[in-house]
C-alpha cells in the first residue's frame, strides 16, 4: 500500500470533519423538523437534557409548561399531566425535563443556560426526598446527566450574578468530569482564585474555550437533527371531562388494580423484582434522615437563578412511601425535617409550593417506594391548573 493510498482515509475524514464544523448553524438549524420540539415534550430524552437548541425553542413558545423533576416524570400513565392535560387542554403542554439522577446541580447548569429566556415564565419543578442525601448527589448521578455544553456556557456567562456563580464553580469542582477537563477546570478556577496567574491563564485559555463550545453547539444542532426515540405513553381518554373526585376514584381503582401482592401499595411490576431482598431491607435505614443535606445548597442555586431570571415556578413536595419507610426503620423525623426545611427553603424566596408531605400512608398516592403516581398525579395535575390559573397554592392542594 503506498503513503498516498494510506493517508488518503485519513485527510478525507478530517476534510469531511472541517465541513461539518463550518457548516453555519443557520444552514443546520433550517434541517431541524418543525415538529422536533413536540416530539420532545415527553421523549425524557438525555440528548435533549444536555443540549440547549430544543429547550430554548420551548422556551420561547408560550404553548409550552416545563416540568423540571427526575425519575417521576417517567412513571407515564393515565393520570400523568402529560395525559392528562393532554384530555382536558387548559391552554398548555407539559414539556417534561428530567430523568432519574437529574438533580439541583444538573437543574441548576440546566437553567443557566436560559436565564434570558425564564423572565415571567411559568414553571413546574418537582422535588424529590431522596435527593437529600447527608452527602448530597453523588458521582453516579452527576456523571450520566451533566453536559459539558452546559459547563462551558456557565464558565462563559457574565450575566449571572458572580456570587452564585463562584458558589456553583465550587460546587462542580468536586465533581471528576469538570476536574477532569483541564479547559474548563483553568476556566473556573479562573473564576473563584485571586491569584493573578490563575486568572491570567484562564484569560489566556478564553478563545479556545469559545472555540470549543461553539463545536458543541453545533454538535447540539445535529442531535437535534436526528431526535430521540419515543417513549410509549399510556394515552387514554378515562380522564377527560371528570370532576377531580371522580379522577381520585379511578386513580385508587387503578392502583388497586395494579399493587395487589404486597402490603406497602406498591405495583406489582415492581414489587416483584425487589421481593427477595424485602426481608434483608428491614430497618436498614434506621437512624436515616433527610433533614440534613449538602443538596439544600445545591437547591438554593437553583432558588437564586430562578429568583434574578424573573421565572414563575410553583415547587411540588413529593412525600414517600410511609409504610415501606417504616419498615425500613427510616423515622418518621428523618422524613418531616425534610418537608419541613424544604417548604421553609421554598417559601422564604417567596415561591408556591404545593405541599402533598401529609400523603405518606394515602393508598395509591405513590407507585412505589418513592416515585407518585396514580391519585397522587391527579393532586398535582389539580396543583399544576391551579397555578396556571393564577390560584393560590393553599386552593390547589383541597380536593
Amino acid at each position: 500500500m503506498t503513503k498516498k493510498a494510506l493517508f488518503s482515509p485519513i485527510i478525507c475524514a478530517f476534510l469531511a470533519l472541517l465541513l461539518v464544523i463550518l457548516i453555519p448553524n443557520s444552514w443546520i438549524e433550517s434541517l431541524i423538523p418543525k415538529s422536533r420540539v413536540s416530539q420532545a415534550a415527553t421523549e425524557l430524552n438525555p440528548v435533549m437534557f444536555q443540549g440547549k437548541y430544543i429547550q430554548s425553542k420551548m422556551l420561547e413558545n408560550n404553548r409550552y409548561l416545563p416540568i423540571y423533576g427526575s425519575s417521576e416524570l417517567a412513571r407515564l400513565d393515565a393520570f400523568h399531566p402529560s395525559n392528562y392535560f393532554q384530555e382536558n387542554y387548559d391552554g398548555f403542554v407539559p414539556f417534561l425535563v428530567g430523568r432519574g439522577g437529574t438533580i439541583s446541580i444538573i437543574h441548576f447548569l440546566n437553567l443557566a443556560e436560559h436565564t434570558d429566556q425564564l423572565k415571567g415564565k411559568k414553571l413546574v419543578f418537582v422535588l424529590s426526598p431522596q435527593w437529600f442525601q447527608p452527602r448530597g448527589a453523588d458521582e453516579s448521578h452527576f456523571v450520566p446527566n451533566y453536559s459539558s455544553l452546559q459547563g462551558y456556557d456557565l464558565a462563559l456567562n457574565n450575566k449571572i450574578n458572580p456570587v452564585v456563580k463562584k458558589d456553583a464553580i465550587k460546587r462542580l469542582l468536586h465533581f471528576v468530569p469538570v476536574r477532569d477537563d483541564q479547559l474548563l477546570k483553568t476556566l473556573y478556577l479562573g473564576e473563584i482564585s485571586n491569584d493573578p496567574w490563575v486568572k491570567r491563564k484562564a484569560l489566556l485559555v478564553k478563545p479556545l474555550a469559545y472555540a470549543y463550545r461553539g463545536i458543541l453547539e453545533k454538535k447540539d444542532l445535529y442531535y437535534s437533527i436526528i431526535g430521540g426515540t419515543s417513549r410509549s405513553r399510556e394515552i387514554k381518554q378515562t380522564v377527560k371531562n371528570k370532576s377531580w373526585t371522580q379522577l381520585q376514584q379511578l386513580a385508587a381503582q387503578e392502583g388497586a388494580r395494579q399493587a395487589t401482592n404486597n402490603r406497602f401499595l406498591v405495583i406489582n411490576s415492581q414489587y416483584n423484582k425487589m421481593k427477595k431482598k424485602v426481608p434483608s431491607l428491614k430497618g436498614y435505614k434506621r437512624g436515616a434522615s433527610y433533614g440534613r443535606s449538602v443538596e439544600y445548597y445545591d437547591f438554593q442555586l437553583v432558588l437564586d437563578l430562578l429568583k434574578q431570571s424573573g421565572a414563575k415556578p410553583l415547587f411540588i413536595s413529593v412525600p414517600v412511601n410511609g409504610p415501606w419507610y417504616d419498615y425500613t426503620g427510616f423515622t418518621k423525623q428523618g422524613r418531616t425535617s425534610y418537608y419541613k426545611r424544604i417548604k421553609e427553603q421554598v417559601q422564604a424566596e417567596g415561591y408556591p409550593i404545593a405541599d402533598f408531605s401529609n400523603h405518606e400512608y394515602d393508598p395509591y398516592f405513590m407507585k412505589d417506594t418513592i416515585h407518585i403516581g396514580w391519585k397522587g398525579w391527579v393532586y398535582v395535575d389539580k396543583a399544576i391548573k391551579d397555578f396556571y390559573d393564577n390560584k393560590t397554592p393553599q386552593k390547589s392542594i383541597q380536593m
